[in-house]
């Protein structure tokens, strides 16, 4: 080239684009994530190891509290009515060593309004064989219906049917750890619980789900 302006020698001067601000701009923005995402790590960490998850479960597990079962519910599951105690007859059967324990057993049972029928000592088959408070025993159809109703007398006592077994009868056979029935008031107390009719669900109840 000539003129004023003239460019001798053999380099030659080169046209570049600068890219130095495009990389900072990427570092930066590659710096906030980066610091984003420990940052979420660690309240991960945290919510762990300070029991979040635990909190969290125990809250779900408070809105949706498990029913208490009733003594109804417990004893049996019923598809009609219970018997009145003045529809049930007790055979008070003595399976103990102790002598008048049937006797004194069936009085008190009378006075709460059972029918009583046999009263004396126990068969060969349960004499001094049942270890806890007592047997209930009766016929299949006795299972949901009379040994319920009797079971809410002396509490803890065995329930068995005999399939052969026939009438509706049903036998109160007092074992070795028998001591007394149970208290009048919490007796009717089970009594009543247990021929209160089970509660209709209502609608809401039908759709929440735990």
């Amino acid at each position: 080239m000539g003129g004023k302006y003239r460019i001798s020698g053999d380099v030659y001067p080169r046209m570049r684009q600068r890219r130095r601000r495009g990389r900072l701009a990427f570092l930066a923005v590659a710096s906030v994530a980066v610091l984003g995402l420990v940052g979420w790590g660690t309240l991960q960490l945290i919510d762990v190891f300070t029991g979040g998850g635990k909190a969290s479960a125990a809250g779900s597990a408070t809105d949706c509290p498990s029913p208490r079962a009733s003594a109804s519910s417990v004893a049996v599951t019923r598809s009609g009515p219970l018997p009145e105690p003045g529809r049930i007859t007790v055979n008070v059967l003595n399976a103990t060593p102790r002598s008048g324990l049937a006797k004194e057993t069936a009085d008190e049972l009378k006075k709460r309004g059972f029918k009583i029928g046999e009263v004396g000592n126990a068969t060969k088959e349960y004499d001094k064989k049942v270890p806890g408070s007592g047997l209930l025993l009766g016929p299949a159809s006795a299972l949901d219906t009379s040994l319920p109703v009797l079971g809410t007398q002396l509490g803890g006592a065995e329930r068995r049917t005999d399939a052969a077994r026939k009438g509706t009868d049903v036998d109160l056979i007092l074992g070795t750890g028998f001591k007394n029935l149970t208290a009048k008031a919490v007796a009717d107390k089970a009594l009543a619980e247990l021929a209160a009719p089970e509660p209709t669900p209502t609608a809401s109840s039908k759709k929440k789900t735990c």
